[in-house]
This record gives C-alpha cells, sequence and structure tokens, in this order.
C-alpha cells in the first residue's frame, strides 16, 4: 500500500506525520518496555496518541491515570468476563469505574500503565481485547442489543459481527491492513426493525431488506459527527445477503477509504468528504472494483418500520418461557461493586449472559418466567431500575470533563441531576430523549436527541462560564434524521429554566404541584 502523500505530493499533517513515522500499531510490541520505564519516560507521541491503537487513552486532566477502551462486537459479554473488568478496575479505589458507551462498549477509569500488560493477559485468557478501538481505526461495531432473543428480528446478527470484527483487528491481536485509515471509522449492522444501531450515524450501516422475496441488507454509507460537519449515511444503492458477502463489503469499503480517503485536513477526512468529492457513482463502482464482483442493486424498501425501542423492563425472548430484562444504568456509570452484582443476578437468574445498548444500558437475557418474580425483588434494582423516572429513562451522556480533556463542561453528574430535577418539577407525558456532549467531537451523540445539548463556554456577567449549545429535532427509529442547532450559548446556571420551558413548549409537559419547589416565572423548577 503506497500512502497517499506519496501518491498525491500532499503536505502530511501531524497526524500523518506520526503515522508515517510508526504505526499506532507498532507500540504493541513496546508495550512492557512502557510500563516498566513508567509514563512519564514514554516518548510523547507514543504516549499521547498511538498508544490510543491498543485502547489506552492517557488523559492529562488524570495524569498517571489512564482510560482504556474495549471492543465488544454488538455489545454482548457475559458473567466472566464482566467479573474480570471488575477485577481491574477494583484494584484503583475511588479511581477505578467502568462507563457504558454509545457503542455498546466498556471504557474502564483509572488505570495504571505499569498494570496493562498484566491487564491485557487478563483479556486475553477472558477472550476480551482492546486493540484498535481508538484513533484512525474502527471503532466497535454495533447491532441489535437483542440479537437472537427478540422475536420480532429478521437477521440475528451476532455472528456477522464478530466476523467482521476479526476480519479488521486480526482476529484481535492487531492487523496492520486497517491500521492507517484517514480518520476514525464506525460500523452497525442492524437485523431487526427499530433501528436500534442509529444507522444514519455509521459510515458503514447494514440494514434488513427484502429483494426479490429474500432477506439481506440495504448498505448506507457515510455517516458521522465531527466538530465541522455532520452527516446522515446516505445509500449505496447496494443490497447484500446476510452472509460473508457483509465482510467483503467492510473489507472492500475500508481499503478504497484507506488508500483514496482525504487526508490533508483532519476536518475533512470522513468517508463522506470522499464520496462527495467522486460522486455515489464513482465510489461504488471502486468498491465493486475492490471486491471483485458487482454489488446488487439495492432493495425498494428497508424494513426499519418501527419506532425505537429502549428495551427497559420485562420482556418476552422468542425462545418460550424466557424473559430479557433491561436494566436503566444512571448515565452508564458502573462501579466494581456494581459489576460483581450484575454477574451474580446474569449467573443467578440468565444463563450468564449480558448485552450493552446504545443508550448506556444494559440487559440480562434468559430469565426464566419462573424466576422473575424473585428476580424483581433483588435489592440492586433499587439503583439499576426498570422504571425510572421518564427524563431520567432517556439520559445519555458523554464522559464529560472530569475525565476527558476535549470535553468543556462537566456532563454526567449534571445531566442526572437535571433530568432528576425536571423529572421532580414536570409531568411528561411522553418519551423525551435527551443527550449531553461535553464538545463538538459529538460523542454524547446530541444530534439524534429530542433535545440535545453541546459544551461550550459562555460569558456571563462579564465571566467565562461552563454552558451549551441547544440541538433540536433528532429522530431515531424509522425516517431517522439529524436534529439541528436552535439555541447557541446558554449558561448551565440557566438551564433547568430553559429546559423546563421547552419540555413545556414542545413536549406538552405540565408542572407538578409540589410544596418543596420554588416559583419562576408562574412555573415550578427545582434549583440545581
Amino acid at each position: 500500500m503506497v500512502s497517499a502523500s506519496k501518491k498525491t505530493g500532499t503536505k502530511l499533517n501531524k497526524f500523518e506525520r506520526y503515522k508515517a513515522e510508526k504505526d499506532g500499531l507498532a507500540v504493541k510490541d513496546e508495550l512492557e518496555e512502557m510500563a516498566q520505564m513508567g509514563w512519564e519516560a514514554v516518548d510523547e507521541t507514543d504516549l499521547t496518541q498511538r498508544l490510543k491503537w491498543l485502547g489506552i487513552f492517557f488523559r492529562p486532566v488524570t495524569p498517571g491515570k489512564f482510560m482504556l477502551r474495549l471492543r465488544m462486537p454488538n455489545g454482548v459479554l457475559n458473567s466472566h468476563r464482566l467479573r474480570v473488568l471488575a477485577t481491574i478496575v477494583q484494584r484503583y479505589g475511588d479511581d477505578g469505574s467502568a462507563d457504558i458507551t454509545t457503542r455498546q462498549n466498556l471504557q474502564l477509569r483509572g488505570v495504571r500503565l505499569e498494570d496493562i500488560p498484566d491487564i491485557f493477559q487478563r483479556l486475553k485468557h477472558a477472550g476480551m481485547t482492546s486493540v484498535q478501538s481508538g484513533m484512525d481505526n474502527v471503532r466497535n461495531i454495533t447491532g441489535s442489543p437483542v440479537a437472537g432473543l427478540d422475536a420480532n428480528e429478521l437477521i440475528d446478527t451476532q455472528g456477522l459481527i464478530r466476523k467482521v470484527q476479526d476480519m479488521i483487528t486480526g482476529n484481535g491481536d492487531g492487523n496492520y491492513a486497517f491500521t492507517n485509515l484517514p480518520r476514525k471509522f464506525n460500523i452497525a449492522i442492524e437485523g431487526g426493525r427499530d433501528n436500534s444501531v442509529h444507522a444514519e450515524i455509521n459510515d458503514i450501516a447494514f440494514v434488513p431488506a427484502y429483494r426479490e422475496e429474500q432477506l439481506g441488507f440495504n448498505v448506507l454509507v457515510g455517516g458521522f459527527f465531527s466538530a465541522r460537519r455532520c452527516a446522515a449515511a446516505i445509500p449505496l444503492d447496494a443490497w447484500v445477503p446476510p452472509d460473508d458477502t457483509v465482510v467483503d463489503v467492510c473489507r472492500a469499503i475500508l481499503e478504497v477509504y484507506r488508500d483514496h480517503g482525504p487526508r490533508a485536513n483532519r476536518q475533512k477526512s470522513r468517508l463522506m468528504w470522499l464520496i462527495d468529492d467522486w460522486g455515489l457513482d464513482r465510489f461504488r463502482s471502486t468498491v465493486e472494483a475492490a471486491m471483485g464482483r458487482p454489488l446488487a442493486r439495492a432493495a425498494a424498501t428497508d424494513e426499519i418500520d418501527w419506532d425505537k425501542r429502549d428495551h427497559i423492563g420485562v420482556h418476552p425472548q422468542k425462545q418460550p418461557g424466557l424473559n430479557y430484562v433491561g436494566l436503566h444504568v444512571p448515565v452508564g456509570r458502573l462501579q466494581a461493586d456494581d459489576m460483581v452484582e450484575i454477574a451474580r443476578l446474569a449467573e443467578v437468574y440468565g444463563n450468564g449472559e449480558i448485552r450493552l445498548t446504545v443508550e448506556q444500558n444494559l440487559i440480562l437475557p434468559n430469565i426464566p418466567d419462573s424466576r422473575l418474580p424473585v428476580f424483581l425483588q433483588e435489592p440492586v434494582l433499587q439503583k439499576f431500575s426498570l422504571e425510572p423516572t421518564p427524563l431520567v429513562r432517556s439520559l445519555v451522556s458523554c464522559t464529560g470533563s472530569r475525565f476527558c480533556n476535549f470535553a468543556l463542561i462537566e456532563t454526567k453528574q449534571r445531566a442526572l441531576a437535571l433530568a432528576q430535577s425536571l423529572d421532580q418539577a414536570l409531568a411528561v407525558p411522553q418519551p423525551v430523549r435527551i443527550h449531553w456532549t461535553g464538545c463538538p467531537n459529538s460523542c454524547g451523540q446530541p444530534q439524534v436527541a429530542d433535545i440535545g445539548l453541546m459544551g461550550t463556554k459562555v460569558r456571563k456577567d462579564g465571566q467565562a462560564v461552563e454552558g451549551v449549545d441547544i440541538y433540536m429535532g433528532g429522530k431515531v427509529g424509522k425516517d431517522a434524521q439529524l436534529g439541528q442547532c436552535v439555541q447557541k450559548g446558554v449558561a448551565c446556571e440557566d438551564l433547568p429554566q430553559v429546559m423546563q420551558q421547552l419540555l413545556i413548549d414542545h413536549f406538552q409537559a405540565q408542572p407538578r404541584e409540589a410544596d418543596n419547589q420554588s416559583q419562576h416565572n408562574g412555573h415550578t423548577v427545582t434549583a440545581l
């Protein structure tokens, strides 16, 4: 493979320069030495950039305490693996925790570099990996969290997603063929009817569709979020059967993107910029050439015809007598003790399996009807509720400034406190999805929310304070669309009143009668 810079003579930006000097995956062979020398002595580019190829993230806001991002294809894990992860974070005390992400995987916090070799051995023995989970790599591959469980699903995507991950990562050991993409890359494979994967925001998405009475997938391409631009995925006008052709299409598109994607400007280096430059017909024909065979034209319609579900609560499976139970995890944050307890529940009441969702919640499947009454009495369900209050139920948040140096504001605790306060102040008759993200990188995906809040800095009373830009109009499920910014520069301290008014004006919320709440402009609000 010839680098884009050598073929075109373009000047390398700093990221392309350090990739040209040494592939990010090369630090895998240097990890033992780095662990022994200590993080302060590690080459700066290796420390802050290349280690991300192994899922290891240096965080300037918590120096010496790293984040480790795992790969969990289709969001599936089991009680043994969760216990292994609990043991890892438990040793770091108050610094150790795990976050469920909006790509159905876990990020461990508080990890020390000197422990990474031992941690990687534990992961390998448990059948887990973190390889190629950061920077210019393909991120965790998402699928329906109830794949194989849902009586109404069309295609069980679990096997296909594992095959795609194995192709990209060299069966979890690392694959140099795909470690030098122009930017990060997202893939989703949906087998259900409700677009649980947010197909529209992925670089490649497969959605179920019938073509000539045969069930397979229509292919979408180019969806992404960035500080410069947000774009919804568009149809490739291609249909593929639900077999290894899915793997072949992913491989071909990645090869085309790797070899031809724009690299000069990091803000214009996602797949959609290449499609814009070439046009869809040229892009499609180049993908076919990389595959060595033509693609069938897309089915006229897909089978995404349901509103999106959040899977919280008790639901019967397609297997008679069994149920899956969705637990709400407030803003996706888990402590070590929580992880151990969830692993216990999965073993005692189910078959040990655990699923993660893009809403940062978890599912325990395969619970028999006979075991449900006892399960529902478990004390931990007071924390991880099956019936959370309406606004807390649909809340999503990125990491925020406590752990992420890109975030401009604190998100998780602020998001949860505000949602709890608004639930106390208002009766909300319909689901309202509120997403928080700390910066324009949009890890919290505010553009897919009913109300999205993007962190920024604003001036109030002559002082720089934390604030948000407000997005509205995002729609998920069938007819998904991205929301737009409707208000800029709202100070976070003003959000209780602003959010309350938005909920009243746009979502038919009504003030509650409450003795312990203050009155503001004729409406009930709770001070944060």
